[in-house]
């Protein structure tokens, strides 16, 4: 079955060039002119994927980001026109799993698509070393199959991007994971840097884990260094 893309954009010209270009490699894509119905068209079909601009009018893509935060854990990449920190910076804080600037060259698009796709799907060589679809390290349980996180018997929706990071920092308990490791560990052969992402998603798992005193200091910062899972069970 082919991969669902929802593409939200206000620009008729650019939304028709990637629509066509998308289903030429194969995906189904969905169309939206603005985010005023962004959490309906996810809930009703089902995609698989989200390409959000942030400029539009009606709403903004960063207020649909939010939206779509409080219910769904679909990947979503925004795209900006301004391609300025301060929007990726947002963006990601808000959930976004990587972010475009525009113009791109709709190759990029493709191959980030593919990039943000595959970090939900474990590896062979992950398969063969943990057959289990829970992690448990430090009291946490982190489900591979939903990608959402069990705290103490609630279950937390996780981005795409932060349940990787989260399963490569459970899955190396006690250790200290540079933040290079890290993305490599999370984003394997699609690793891409970029700013100090690392950091913000970092900081959206504390702030998930801050209403429970018991893990507020299971993520430690390691300065000058990256960061270390604390696992004292």
């Amino acid at each position: 079955m082919a991969e669902k893309v929802l593409l939200v954009d206000d620009d008729e010209k650019l939304r028709n060039l990637l629509k066509e270009y998308l289903e030429g490699y194969g995906y189904k894509v969905l169309t939206l002119v603005d985010g005023s119905a962004v959490p309906e068209k996810i809930e009703r079909e089902s995609p698989d994927i989200v390409i959000l601009d942030i400029m539009m009018p009606v709403k903004d893509g960063l207020d649909v980001l939010k939206e779509v935060r409080m219910k769904f854990a679909i990947p979503v990449i925004m795209l900006t026109a301004k391609g300025e920190a301060a929007d990726r910076i947002v963006g990601l804080e808000l959930g976004a799993d990587d972010y475009l600037p525009k113009p791109f060259d709709p190759r990029e698009l493709l191959a980030r698509i593919k990039a943000v796709l595959r970090r939900g799907l474990p590896t062979e060589e992950e398969a063969a070393k943990d057959e289990s679809l829970i992690i448990n390290a430090g009291g946490l349980a982190l489900n591979r199959a939903k990608q959402t996180l069990a705290v103490e018997d609630k279950e937390v929706e996780l981005s795409s991007t932060e349940y990787k990071i989260l399963e490569a920092l459970m899955a190396h308990p006690n250790t200290v994971l540079s933040r290079d490791r890290l993305l490599n560990l999370a984003r394997g052969r699609d690793f891409m840097a970029f700013d100090r992402s690392i950091d913000v998603h970092i900081s959206n798992l504390r702030a998930k884990l801050d209403a429970y005193p018991r893990f507020r200091k299971i993520i430690k910062t390691v300065w000058g260094t990256g960061y270390m899972f604390v696992d004292e069970s």
